[in-house]
């Protein structure tokens, strides 16, 4: 088993060798959190090109079908019926503006599912709290370790007599 920049665990590693792999592991982390942000904004973007998409549909149908659907409609139910020519405009009519209205619920529906994912706000605030850890951190005080090649001095103590 060994550390992430090959050397093995447990073996003294220098300041150089750990502020190598810190920032090569925050280098990493930036760059995940980044694509983490890039995949939530595309999720996003195609969220909201539904909603779009939808909200297009309910204006271009509501607006292309009135014509012919009206005629198509009114004459249907006043050969059906035998009401009102005026009377069966108006129910066609209430019926294209019905289907609309549904069209753009399904259109709000998506716009709210899109603007409640805040996803790169997110992942912002993630980098920024990383951020924030990693200014205020210090190292912690290690023991000064006795080393092998300067010789130990010892205190001896001596009368003055």
């Amino acid at each position: 088993m060994s550390a992430p920049d090959g050397s093995p665990v447990g073996a003294e590693r220098s300041i150089g060798q750990l502020f190598a792999s810190a920032t090569a592991e925050m280098s990493a982390l930036v760059h995940d959190e980044i694509a983490l942000a890039k995949a939530q904004l595309k999720q996003d973007v195609k969220k909201g090109a539904t909603s779009g998409g939808a909200f297009s549909a309910a204006g271009v149908l509501l607006l292309f079908s009135l014509p012919m659907l009206n005629f198509a409609l009114a004459y249907g139910i006043r050969t059906w019926s035998h009401w009102n020519l005026a009377v069966c405009f108006l129910l066609s009519f209430a019926a294209n503006v019905l289907v609309a209205v549904v069209l753009a619920l399904i259109g709000v529906v998506f716009a709210k599912k899109a603007k409640k994912s805040q996803g790169p706000q997110k992942v912002a605030a993630s980098m920024k709290e990383t951020a924030g850890v990693l200014q205020n951190a210090k190292p912690h005080p290690r023991p000064e370790l006795p080393r092998d090649d300067v010789p130990a001095i010892e205190a001896v103590g001596r009368s003055s007599s």
